[in-house]
């Protein structure tokens, strides 16, 4: 299979129902930017000293992602409902993985800047990209029903991330920098 179709030359892209829409478009700026979180996450995934469950729960949620691009590029809402009834177990598998990590971190009484160690900088980087995509996905709902398991998953992803860079931060014995300070 060629990698290059040539078909996208004049602006223009397929969803997954075969429509033609604008590169533009809400819909591919949407699922476009969870494909960046997710080779953000590719990028945090590379760095070494990872704690392991963190490890692995960042390959489950590339899995999830691609689940979720997927969905958004298909605009048909049975194929939505059919493939978004799971991400309300992941929301309650990332608040316990958030109180777990939570439990053993120094308690938040403050802001704190993004920054630390190289993992615990591209967690930050993530929640960042991945807040964007939450937005970007709101707008999406503003123009035709997203589900809100969607909307969820990302809000929650985000608390996820910024939980594990501080966590990570704090394995690694990088100093976080408070704010105010």
């Amino acid at each position: 299979m060629v990698i290059y179709t040539r078909t996208g030359d004049k602006g223009q892209t397929s969803l997954l129902s075969g429509i033609r829409v604008s590169k533009a478009d809400l819909r591919v700026e949407t699922y476009g930017t969870i494909d960046e979180l997710n080779s953000l996450i590719g990028g945090v995934l590379s760095m070494k000293y990872l704690v392991s469950s963190i490890k692995k729960e960042l390959i489950r949620i590339q899995k999830d992602l691609l689940s979720i691009g997927s969905t958004l590029a298909n605009p048909d809402p049975k194929y939505s409902i059919q493939n978004t009834k799971y991400f309300s177990t992941r929301i309650i598998d990332f608040e316990n993985f958030i109180d777990e990590m939570t439990e053993k971190l120094p308690p938040l009484k403050n802001f704190v800047l993004p920054g630390g160690g190289k993992a615990g900088s591209m967690l930050h980087l993530s929640r960042t990209v991945c807040r964007r995509a939450e937005r970007r996905i709101v707008a999406l709902n503003n123009k035709e029903k997203i589900d809100t398991n969607i909307i969820i998953y990302f809000n929650r992803l985000s608390d996820l991330l910024f939980t594990m860079a501080r966590f990570t931060n704090f394995k690694e014995k990088k100093k976080e920098i408070i704010w105010p300070a």
